[in-house]
Parts: structure tokens; sequence; C-alpha cells
């Protein structure tokens, strides 16, 4: 990868790094005998070796050699807990994500609901934030208009935000989805918790498609990565955009260090 674009840098084996050197440690992943990753395609091997790195690193992690995990897209149908699309002008936090829309609406509980907010109020704390502002965004158009178009916003989110508050939590909802996003992105609320996959997407894409971060919440170890997928199709072609590289390892390195927001 350092040859296809002319970049002089030093590799050597983490085990043989050292503080201060000029050099880029890395940690060696065989391949196993026989199995070849042909570039820019989907195959089970290049499968396994994701796997296999992310093993790594997360035995990197328990060891107390990193404090953190930054990936690369991954082509992979698993959800993660609770994923976040982190920005400086809008972030959001899923009840769901990789599911179907007909399963994303079985899943807007109250109990889910709540514990996507217990998870978002955390993370914010972690990052310094003394008393989060979180909004909860409405499932139905305009929050089912008092049932007409459904009554998941008024059975299940009503109640989950009324039992947050009650236990001191500062959020707020349902509010209708097509207003929230908008009021937080000019500061009303720190984080909008969406009840599916493209409700929260499309608005913080569009917003910040290039600086976004995909922070996983709910695991027992800080992992970051890219807002976009895995791009087979300019694979190894030296026109990949790494900004948004860049700013999940900047985010990653801010959960590590603590700093405030």
């Amino acid at each position: 990868a350092a040859a296809s674009i002319g970049a002089a840098l030093e590799f050597v084996p983490l085990e043989q790094a050292q503080s201060g050197k000029d050099h880029v440690a890395v940690g060696v992943v065989e391949l196993p005998k026989g199995v070849e990753i042909p570039d820019g395609q989907i195959s089970a091997g290049a499968g396994d070796m994701a796997f296999r790195c992310v093993q790594k690193a997360v035995e990197l992690v328990q060891a107390g050699r990193a404090q953190g995990i930054v990936t690369a897209p991954l082509n992979t149908g698993a959800p993660s807990s609770f994923m976040l699309l982190a920005s400086e002008t809008l972030s959001t936090l899923h009840v769901s994500t990789h599911v179907s829309l007909r399963e994303a609406i079985d899943r807007v509980t109250p109990e889910r609901i709540i514990a996507t907010v217990e998870a978002g109020h955390a993370h914010l704390v972690a990052l310094g934030m003394q008393a989060p502002r979180i909004a909860v965004a409405g499932l139905n158009p305009h929050c089912g208009e008092g049932g007409i178009f459904g009554d998941e916003d008024s059975r299940c989110i009503a109640p989950a935000v009324e039992r947050l508050r009650e236990r001191g939590f500062d959020v707020g909802g349902p509010i209708s989805a097509d207003t929230v996003f908008y009021r937080a992105s000019k500061g009303e609320f720190d984080l909008v918790i969406a009840q599916y996959h493209d409700q929260g997407h499309i608005p913080v894409k569009l917003i910040a498609f290039d600086t976004t971060v995909n922070v996983s919440l709910g695991l027992p170890l800080q992992r970051t990565s890219v807002d976009h997928g895995t791009a087979f199709d300019i694979a190894w072609q030296g026109k990949a955009d790494a900004t948004n590289m860049g700013s999940a390892i900047a985010y990653a390195r801010r959960l590590a260090s603590g700093a405030k927001a």
C-alpha cells in the first residue's frame, strides 16, 4: 500500500517497535497457507483475514498494548451493539441499524430506547460532557399525529423518555424526525437518538460525510471506524480519500485521552 502511493515508510514488527522512533509498528497476522485474496473482490479469505486482524487488535487492547481500535470499513452483515455517528455538527445514535425496516419497527421498544440513551449518555460523559442534552426522534410522521399514523411513538417512545427523565437524564422526545436533526445541528441537542438506520445516517452524511466517525458503543473496548463502506470498485487504485479515516483516528485518540468535548 505504501509503495502504491510512493510513501517512504519503514515498517517493523510490533514486538520490535521502539518509542520515539520514526517507524510504523505493524502487528503481523499471517495469511493461512493456500489462501489467496483477490484485490477489490468479496472473498471468504478476505473475510477471514479481516476477522483475524480485528481479533489481533482486540488482543492488543486486552493486553494493555493499545487503548482503542480503529478499523477500515468491514464488509459484514452483523450489526454492532450501538452505532454512533459522530461529527462536529450533528451526532446520532441508533436504536437499530443493519436490519430491515420492518424489523427495525419491531425493535422500537421502551427497553431498547432506554438502553440506547444510557449508552449515548455514558459515552458523552466519558468525553467530558457534564450534562448531555439528548433528543429522541419519533418513528412515525409527526410522531404518529395522536395515533393517526401509528401508535409506537405514544406507546413505546414517550414512556421510555418519561422513565429516563424521572432518573435525571436531560432527554426529550419523541420529537418529529423532520425537525429534530435540524434543531440538533443548530446546537439545541448534543445527540439525537435515531430509531433506524437511514433515519440517522441520511442527515449526518448529508451534513458531514467526509468527517463523520462511526463509533461502537456498548463494547468492552473503544472502537471507531469510518462512516462509509468498503468501495471494492476502487480498491488498490490510489483513488480512496483518507479524510474520514483521519477523523476516525483522531476521535479514537480523543477517547483514549479522555479529552473534553
